[in-house]
């Protein structure tokens, strides 16, 4: 059965998720999640209180394929994306010249691992089944779906993907509520704009499942 995971963003600027020609790739940022996760698998994204305190719903994307070993910053269909911010040189990945997102040495294992032969947190998750709603967003969810709400409200830094019974209904509801996982939906821009050296590692990047 497919896993739902779901977890709070501290940054939406468009690096992760990024959205980009009805493809939404989450390629930083969330190590764990990109490392577990499946085809299939569904993935939800809400507001931090310090991007949002709210909540706000800011995606719903079902896992439609994953690229692993780092194949998503190699050359290829997906090197002109914005969130393709490393590339392969000299015999183990770089940040690329240019690069909007991120910046450090640090980050850079933070998102693919340490290693020259092998970068353990290099996988990239694709999806044409998503709804994102960015800036867009709203708490309307909260009315409708007051389990998933008060779990939300709950989440500190860190991605939840086991769930009782009550939850799980109410998180498989939620991913077909509105336009969601009925193809590529986008209602809305990134709440903010890129800035380089902005890290997104809020939001429990790294931190063990709940």
């Amino acid at each position: 059965m497919p896993k739902i995971y779901f977890y709070k963003l501290t940054v939406d600027d468009g690096g992760a998720p990024c959205v980009e020609e009805d493809l939404l790739s989450l390629a930083i940022c969330k190590p764990m999640i990109r490392r577990t996760a499946a085809k299939d698998d569904i993935v939800i994204g809400f507001a931090a209180n310090s991007l949002n305190p709210d909540n706000r719903l800011i995606y719903v994307a079902r896992v439609n394929d994953k690229l692993v070993n780092g194949d998503y910053f190699r050359p290829g269909e997906y090197s002109r994306r914005s969130d393709c911010i490393y590339e392969w040189r000299g015999g183990r990945f770089a940040a690329r010249d240019g690069a909007i997102y991120h910046g450090s040495p640090d980050d850079l294992v933070h998102d693919l691992g340490k290693g020259t032969d092998d970068y353990p947190r290099a996988n990239t998750l694709l999806s044409r089944e998503f709804c994102y709603f960015g800036a867009s967003g709203s708490d309307a969810y909260k009315k409708t779906f007051p389990i998933v709400a008060k779990a939300v409200a709950a989440l500190g830094r860190c991605h939840r993907v086991h769930h009782h019974a009550g939850l799980l209904a109410e998180l498989e509801r939620l991913a077909q509520w509105n336009c969601a996982l009925n193809g590529a939906c986008i209602r809305g821009q990134p709440t903010g704009k890129p800035r380089l050296g902005v890290s997104h590692r809020g939001g429990g990047c790294g931190v063990a499942e709940c």
